[in-house]
């Protein structure tokens, strides 16, 4: 079983180039987290650990590969903190481990979309989401494929209409305490780290860190790709996926 846990600004259609490879090898299961896709909007603060481990409880599922991107990444950290009898192997893209200190001063897109939250310009903020995270910080958007943009456009649009992050995520329910960053050293299964180049260098700085306090972790970043690589370079991300799996 390969679960796959959608970053906090799309839904599980960011894994729709990943669908027909990755079910041709595994049983695979993608889902929409609360105020995301097709699920119910969240009401308060949520758990997204403790959410994956209702869901696979109910799906009566004991052990997989677990993959996330971005908050999807953290929640697979912390879920294999929380439950590490159940996961086989650990992939994060784009993540950052709970309790990780960002350096520097925040990208300008993300002072101007809490600004925008604020206004209720959510036209503004979308646009911004997609900018910071799609594009990244060394690109235009005319350089980025117009079809990843619009694709991640309709995925966001939901969860930014319902304010996903500030009712859910802002201040989430029951966080790892010590957080995941004091204790990567305790993850003891395979684990491939995974980035784009033209990501936020504090996310870069994150791979880095996971890379080097993950036991038996693997690192590679993919070039001329942001935070979304499989969104923008499908074929190579899932080659390295299936090669990871295929030599555990």
């Amino acid at each position: 079983m390969l679960v796959l846990i959608h970053a906090g600004f799309v839904d599980s259609r960011m894994w729709d180039g990943q669908w027909d490879t990755f079910t041709q090898h595994y049983r695979v299961l993608r889902f929409d987290m609360r105020g995301f896709g097709k699920s119910d909007p969240a009401t308060g603060p949520v758990s997204r650990r403790h959410d994956l481990y209702v869901l696979l409880q109910e799906l009566d599922i004991a052990h997989a590969h677990v993959l996330g991107c971005s908050m999807g990444g953290e929640t697979a950290i912390d879920f294999t903190l929380e439950h590490p009898e159940m996961v086989l192997s650990l992939i994060v893209v784009s993540g950052t481990p709970g309790g990780f200190e960002m350096r520097g001063a925040p990208p300008s897109q993300l002072l101007e979309m809490l600004q925008a939250l604020e206004q209720g310009d959510l036209d503004r903020v979308s646009e911004l989401q997609i900018r910071l995270w799609v594009d990244g910080n060394f690109r235009q958007p005319e350089q980025v494929d117009s079809r990843v943009r619009q694709h991640a456009v309709e995925m966001n649009r939901l969860p930014v209409e319902n304010g996903t992050w500030t009712i859910a995520d802002a201040n989430p329910l029951n966080p790892l305490n010590p957080p995941a960053v004091s204790r990567l050293g305790d993850i003891v299964v395979p684990a491939l780290v995974m980035a784009g180049s033209l990501d936020n260098p504090e996310i870069l700085r994150a791979a880095d860190l996971l890379g080097n306090e993950l036991k038996r972790a693997k690192k590679i970043i993919i070039s001329d790709t942001a935070h979304v690589p499989n969104m923008e370079k499908p074929t190579e991300f899932n080659q390295i996926v299936l090669n990871f799996l295929s030599h555990l």
